[in-house]
């Protein structure tokens, strides 16, 4: 049997008063943890770094270019290579601009820990994604949930 290549994706953690910026995903079932909360990013275009891929991401997503990311690590399953940044949401979520996905939300780390949140527009609630809270866990054992004091390793110009 031939091995299946992996899909490498690049994803952020944005994170604002403690929280983290997260995605609701369509409810389409021919997609990955479809109706599941999950994080802004995507697959990487040809030749693309992970790094240009998360900026290009976001900016589709939900019109926003954080003043910097930092890459926080690569996580891999079987199927998956997950490039993972993290960086600051300086802006309000009513200024943002869905442009793919059911809901977006502020999660606590309770949130976080319980796996599961209200949505608004889909007048539910709904799962965060297995992967997804294991990578948020994981953050937040190391950094905790706050960015004071960080120094970016990856900025851009606007």
């Amino acid at each position: 049997m031939a091995a299946t290549q992996k899909v490498e994706v690049a994803i952020a953690l944005l994170i604002q008063d403690n929280q983290f910026l997260l995605q609701l995903r369509d409810n389409i079932p021919t997609i990955i943890y479809p109706g599941h909360w999950a994080f802004f990013g995507g697959h990487l275009e040809p030749g693309e770094t992970a790094e240009a891929g998360v900026w290009r991401e976001l900016k589709e997503e939900i019109g926003y270019t954080p003043p910097w990311l930092k890459l926080f690590k690569q996580w891999e399953d079987e199927t998956v290579i997950r490039n993972v940044f993290y960086g600051p949401l300086t802006v309000t979520v009513d200024q943002l601009v869905l442009s793919e996905g059911w809901d977006l939300g502020l999660w606590s780390v309770d949130d976080i820990h319980r796996g599961e949140r209200y949505s608004v527009r889909a007048n539910q609630i709904r799962p965060l994604g297995t992967p997804h809270q294991k990578i948020l866990l994981s953050f937040i054992a190391k950094y905790g949930t706050s960015l004071s004091g960080e120094e970016p390793l990856s900025q851009r110009s606007h």
